[in-house]
């Protein structure tokens, strides 16, 4: 669907030729007595089709509420499953869910909700390979993301298919919300144009978030993506709105189209770009627990991190490492470990940066709180 030009315009032609079921009449009751959306609007949703990326702490509660508003079609791809560290914010999830995938759970849980919503569930990873094919048969895309690599992949897919991105992210107590590309209009790369460094900033697995503000963030993702499709409003294009759960405080900064930064196709590698490490070797804990007596190992988690909890390890954080490198014995392969698997992939590009001369292992997915 195309939201302005003769196109828009078949599409509203072609709306108005369908129509509401008797269930689905009473299903939107409170829609369509809003004189702003009424049946026309709720059909321009009911044809709409959004791509949600991510079903995570984002991701949850504006599948809820897409769900629920009548969106007719909700596409939903993560490749991640239910972790218990989830729950504490991913609210379409219970302790039923641990070790399930996130999108097919996702789309189980929302189709008794609404059960004339249609849901196509992709369970893989989005990349450079299946992105493009996947944004053509959407109108709109949601990213709920978590990182870099994916929001500029996601961006740049979106300016090569014409595709507006309905943007948030959150940071411990703070959000951001923003819409990219919409009738070719600022992009994520106009905001942000330079990737940052290696791990230069931490995701919320490694720092934390208030387990509430996903909600409020994906909830204002959600109005967006409503606004749009029902043409109401001013649509938060060119603006980044931020949101202070602490102080309530919330602001709103402007930016223009940068019309220097031309997207004529996709990079080849986004991981490399946007300066994740990639670690040769990762093993599980459990595989670490039948294999110790190979490894020397280390920790490069903050002392705090270290007092808590810690299995048999040389520490030194990962901000002293270069400076403590030499206190590292090299006789055996070396485990790096850390809370998640992200500061210890980092450790070991400077460790392998400094020429250390043993195998460099990461312990995959962090030191478990549950260590049987």
């Amino acid at each position: 669907m195309k939201w302005s030009g003769k196109t828009g315009t078949r599409v509203i032609l072609k709306l108005y030729k369908m129509s509401l079921s008797a269930a689905e009449k009473e299903q939107y009751d409170r829609h369509l007595i809003l004189n702003e959306i009424g049946a026309e609007g709720q059909l321009k949703l009911k044809n709409a089709k959004v791509l949600v990326i991510g079903a995570g702490g984002l991701g949850c509660p504006v599948l809820q509420y897409l769900s629920a508003a009548g969106v007719g079609t909700i596409g939903i791809i993560d490749d991640d499953n239910v972790d218990q560290s989830n729950l504490q914010r991913q609210i379409l999830y219970t302790h039923l869910d641990i070790g399930e995938n996130k999108a097919i759970t996702a789309a189980k849980r929302l189709k008794p909700l609404n059960p004339f919503v249609e849901f196509e569930v992709y369970r893989t990873r989005l990349t450079t390979k299946n992105v493009l094919d996947l944004f053509k048969n959407y109108d709109l895309i949601v990213d709920g993301t978590d990182n870099f690599s994916s929001r500029y992949l996601i961006n740049d897919a979106a300016v090569l298919t014409d595709k507006p991105v309905i943007f948030g992210s959150i940071f411990k107590f703070e959000g951001q919300l923003s819409v990219f590309n919409y009738k070719n209009g600022p992009t994520y790369r106009c905001l942000f144009p330079s990737p940052p460094k290696a791990n230069e900033v931490p995701n919320c697995s490694e720092i934390g978030v208030l387990g509430v503000l996903p909600g409020i963030i994906g909830s204002l993702q959600a109005n967006e993506v409503l606004k749009i499709i029902l043409g109401l409003g001013d649509i938060l294009t060119g603006k980044l709105l931020t949101f202070d759960a602490l102080s309530m405080n919330q602001r709103c900064f402007t930016f223009k189209k940068n019309p220097s930064i031309l997207i004529t196709k996709l990079e080849e590698e986004y991981e490399t770009i946007c300066g994740i490490i990639p670690v040769t070797k990762e093993i599980s804990f459990k595989t670490f627990k039948n294999q110790a007596f190979e490894f020397n190992v280390l920790d490069v988690r903050t002392p705090k991190e270290r007092k808590e909890f810690h299995i048999e390890s040389l520490h030194i954080p990962l901000d002293e490492l270069s400076e403590r490198q030499n206190e590292i014995p090299q006789d055996k392969k070396l485990l790096v470990y850390c809370k998640s698997g992200v500061r210890s992939a980092h450790a070991i590009a400077i460790l392998k940066e400094n020429s250390f001369k043993n195998e460099l292992v990461n312990l995959k997915g962090g030191l478990p709180l549950n260590r049987s």
